[in-house]
């Protein structure tokens, strides 16, 4: 389990923060990132921002989800697979949420494909954490989702958790790079807003009513918030050997 007493501020540099639309925000992801004593340098390359050549003056990266595929031909969205090598090859702290994780996913060789029965998975799921998994982190048991596509295991990455409609959930690959299926970082308002704007979605096979998605965030939400802080603890930790 990550050591809550340990202080994030120790390094002041902010946290890169890729959203995909112009009203998209971090939630509360980005709330618990400046609790902790981060600051947040958020760019949006849909709108033609640039990303760093590096993230040497930065604590780490999170890419958060989006309306669009990773396998959408448009120049940015390729853009973003490729510029993951920047962790990578650098080792520093990566999260990938949702859009996030399958860009990861791509980048690593991998493939991002929906359902073979076309089933999806929007709403509260069931997850169950893999030994590996259950050894970092105390893993909620449902988890909120908004997506028509999953990934498979790239050649090195580890399972952290898998599901019942879409296996793999949660991965790991190196030290330092994760990737999740699910969203943990929506507030209530994000959430109603998306139960607002993605009510055609609805009707997609094996998604979930409106009034299930607010029911279950009444049911649910509170681990789900507690594992959303304690990943953040897990992924931007700072290593032993930093100076």
């Amino acid at each position: 389990m990550p050591d809550k007493t340990a202080s994030l501020a120790e390094d002041d540099r902010p946290v890169l923060i890729i959203l995909h639309q112009e009203t998209s925000t971090p939630g509360r992801a980005g709330q618990m990132l400046l609790e902790k004593g981060y600051r947040l340098d958020i760019r949006r390359p849909v709108l033609g921002e640039p990303l760093p050549d590096t993230l040497q003056n930065h604590a780490g990266a999170i890419i958060f989800g989006g309306p669009m595929s990773a396998n959408d031909p448009e120049p940015y969205v390729k853009a973003e697979i490729d510029w993951i090598s920047v962790p990578l090859s650098e080792n520093r702290p990566f999260l990938g949420i949702c859009l996030g994780a399958q860009m990861l996913v791509k980048n690593l060789g991998g493939k991002v494909e929906g359902h073979a029965e076309g089933l999806t998975e929007i709403g509260w799921y069931p997850i169950e954490a893999t030994e590996e998994g259950k050894g970092l982190i105390e893993w909620p048991s449902m988890v909120y989702h908004f997506h028509r596509e999953g990934f498979d295991l790239p050649a090195g990455a580890r399972l952290l958790a898998r599901g019942d409609t879409y296996e793999n959930q949660a991965i790991r690959y190196g030290d330092n790079a994760w990737g999740i299926q699910f969203h943990g970082e929506l507030t209530r308002a994000m959430m109603h807003r998306w139960v607002v704007r993605g009510a055609h979605r609805f009707e997609l096979p094996n998604a979930q009513t409106g009034d299930r998605h607010l029911e279950g965030r009444m049911l649910h939400d509170a681990p789900l918030r507690n594992w959303m802080s304690e990943m953040l603890d897990l992924v931007f930790r700072r290593p032993a050997s930093a100076g």
